[in-house]
């Protein structure tokens, strides 16, 4: 990721098409060790390519992904919560009201 992001850091600051170098210099400006086998792939595989391109590759590989079934699932369950969470309060009040109680034996810590 810190090398994509370099490399689009200098894509947009005007370098159409940045070197292993541009990239290292803008990594070890904030103190970043590039990856040199990473750095290298990274150049091949984005050699002529804009970010508009790669942008656009995103998107389209993105729109395979399918979104939103979790929420649907998660959704349909919700019904009992409510019930179950009223319980609960009923029981931390009686726990509440046991360990009050406990303060009225007599004495007290430092007597």
């Amino acid at each position: 990721m810190k090398h994509i992001a370099a490399y689009l850091l200098l894509q947009v600051g005007g370098n159409s098409s940045p070197s292993a170098a541009d990239i290292k210099k803008v990594l070890g400006a904030v103190g970043i060790e590039a990856d040199d086998e990473r750095l290298d792939k990274l150049i091949s595989e984005l050699e002529g390519k804009s970010i508009n391109e790669l942008i656009a590759e995103g998107n389209s590989k993105l729109a395979s992904v399918p979104s939103g079934g979790a929420v649907a699932a998660s959704g349909s369950g919700g019904g009992p919560a409510p019930a179950a969470t009223a319980e609960e309060a009923k029981e931390e009040k009686k726990e509440e009201e046991k360990e009050e109680s406990d303060d009225d034996m007599g004495f007290g810590l430092f007597d």
